[in-house]
């Protein structure tokens, strides 16, 4: 081997060495954040997607998993909430890696429960921890006891993914929406995993008439909010839709769609992951019939 050849691979795996300890320390700052909702039930906050515990005498139960390296900074919270009693069920709301990705670290063996999709889905990552699939799967509805708790998970038509699911907690009168909400922000419609516009706005519609006006909401992301922030979410789609369609109506293509923009009013929504520019393509190609 010649020594310029060398020194460039020495290089090379030294640059990777240097690299892997920023991957793992991405989340160090990251601290797990409850709020309480009922008696022994919180919502958490941390990286990823929002979670939620019921602590239910010898059971605790947890809504999605975040990221694999918050794993330690969930088990300790839940420790902290339950009295240091451990996980014994998870749910995840659906397939993508910031509700699952803890799964294996979390839950490896207890029940984890999921949506039949989000097995298939899993299943076919070769990456994904085997340890981490859902062991309890259901394609229409499931309701769990946990010591006079009752909850109930209900499959959505495709929307947001297909193989969304929602979790009622009744009793509480808590809902965690997973990523059929998005508070505040454009959401994320993965078409790739079986999503769609039509079914997102269909479902957020749906939900809308089984809330109440006390009725707690946990979004996938974002803030706690309740039905009137579900119904402003459901507006600004139905509006940013008709602006959209009215530029394909007016022959547009969909660069010119983008640089007409949305206007001011829904600047707020904006964000780094799901920018204006990516909500209007979105828009753009949606099939509404």
């Amino acid at each position: 081997m010649q020594p310029g050849l060398k020194l460039s691979l020495t290089t090379v795996l030294l640059l990777l060495l240097a690299a892997a300890p920023l991957q793992a320390d991405r989340f160090k700052d990251v601290q797990v954040e409850e709020t309480k909702l009922a008696d022994n039930l919180y919502m958490l906050s941390g990286a990823g997607g929002n979670m939620a515990t019921l602590i239910a005498a010898d059971k605790v139960l947890l809504v999605d998993a975040q990221y694999a390296e918050m794993a330690d900074k969930i088990k300790a919270k839940l420790k902290q909430l339950s009295g240091q009693r451990s996980l014994t069920t998870l749910i995840n709301t659906h397939v993508h890696g910031d509700h699952v990705g803890g799964n294996s670290a979390l839950a490896a063996d207890v029940d984890i429960i999921a949506h039949s999709k989000v097995l298939s889905r899993l299943s076919q990552d070769t990456e994904f921890p085997r340890s981490g699939l859902p062991k309890t799967t259901f394609s229409e509805q499931l309701t769990l006891h946990l010591n006079n708790q009752t909850v109930r998970l209900d499959a959505m038509p495709a929307g947001h993914t297909d193989g969304d699911i929602v979790v009622w907690f009744e009793q509480a009168n808590v809902v965690h929406f997973g990523d059929l909400l998005f508070e505040g922000r454009f959401p994320f419609i993965d078409t790739g995993r079986g999503g769609s516009v039509k079914g997102y706005i269909d479902n957020t519609r749906a939900l809308i008439g089984m809330l109440n006006d006390q009725t707690k909401v946990i979004p996938g992301h974002g803030q706690l909010t309740d039905k009137a922030g579900v119904q402003r979410s459901l507006d600004m789609m139905l509006a940013t839709l008709a602006i959209v369609q009215g530029y394909k109506a007016a022959g547009m293509t969909e660069q010119q769609a983008v640089g007409q923009g949305l206007g001011e009013q829904w600047q707020s929504w904006h964000w780094n992951f799901i920018t204006e520019e990516r909500w209007i393509k979105t828009l753009y190609h949606a099939d509404i019939n």
